[in-house]
């Protein structure tokens, strides 16, 4: 069975039991050292307090490495205005100081205009995975998953046609609330789980994996471990489906818009997303939980307040 593991603002680690919080004996500091003292782990308890009165940070430390698949979802795919079938499998990376915990705000940078979530399932790799490693099951290499939501300034990344500095403010990777390790058989359980992300309460994104993935993680392991080292405490953000704010323009605006000079169609476009409600405001609440409708497995739920720089 899973363990749900936390961390709090004191660098301590627990283990979430029916009884309440149980603290790991263990000198790690990092997510990495504690994946390595599994037996302290197995020896914590027994619970001395209640999850709720835990000051919750992200269970993944930094410095690691994040990175990221892109556009992974067939929903999100086509809402992005590309062929599910055609999308290639490819990466970009984010600084590990974007990294914040489950419950702290998000904080838009004053010269942000237009600011999205996506909730997205993080892999938690658990052992050292050099290039040209050879891979047969995910299992092997992922210590277990998290929630992260990667947060995205939208009005940076699309002229700029790459994502490393829309995606790596502070705080715009929101991680946890708990670290969920898995056991033997349990990651066969991942296309099960559903993504969920509301806004004020309003449900935005809500996909199970197994309808909607489109290169699961063996497949992205693969490829990334082609040209990517990756090391214990490191983190694979998985993709994330539809809902997100930024969609595709009509395929007739679009054309239009692809005859104008870049400055003018940008311009347009970004005064017209301006209208859009659905990017994030100051004083919003973003809420984003991963769980198997069955409950059996379950990372937990973050809840997030965005902030505004003045």
């Amino acid at each position: 069975m899973s363990l749900t593991v936390l961390r709090t603002a004191d660098g301590s680690w627990y283990v979430a039991t029916p009884s309440g919080a149980a603290k790991i004996p263990t000198a790690a500091k990092t997510t990495a050292e504690l994946l390595a003292d599994r037996a302290a782990i197995a020896a914590a308890g027994p619970a001395t307090g209640s999850v709720q009165d835990l000051a919750l940070v992200s269970p993944v430390t930094a410095p690691c490495r994040v990175v990221a698949q892109m556009t992974n979802f067939a929903s999100h795919v086509t809402d992005s205005g590309m062929d599910p079938k055609t999308v290639p499998l490819t990466f970009f990376r984010k600084t590990s100081g974007s990294i914040s915990g489950p419950f702290d705000d998000v904080v838009k940078p004053a010269h942000v205009r237009l600011l999205d979530y996506e909730v997205e399932i993080g892999l938690v790799i658990g052992r050292e995975i050099p290039v040209g490693s050879e891979i047969s099951a995910p299992a092997e290499y992922v210590a277990g998953l998290v929630v992260t939501d990667d947060v995205s300034a939208r009005d940076v990344q699309l002229p700029q046609t790459q994502f490393y500095e829309a995606k790596s403010y502070p705080a715009f990777t929101p991680v946890g609330p708990a670290l969920v390790l898995l056991e033997p058989g349990e990651f066969e359980r991942f296309a099960d789980l559903r993504l969920r992300l509301s806004v004020n309460g309003s449900v935005r994104q809500d996909s199970v994996v197994g309808a909607d993935m489109i290169h699961r993680p063996l497949e992205a392991l693969r490829a990334l471990t082609r040209f990517q080292r990756l090391d214990p405490g490191d983190l694979v953000l998985t993709g994330t489906p539809a809902g997100t704010a930024l969609s595709a323009p009509p395929k007739a605006v679009e054309k239009l818009a692809s005859l104008l000079p870049p400055a003018l169609k940008w311009k347009l476009f970004f005064k017209g997303q301006a209208k859009n409600p659905k990017y994030l405001a100051d004083g919003d609440v973003v809420e984003a939980s991963i769980a198997t409708d069955d409950g059996l497995l379950d990372l937990g739920t973050q809840r997030t307040v965005v902030r505004y720089q003045r």
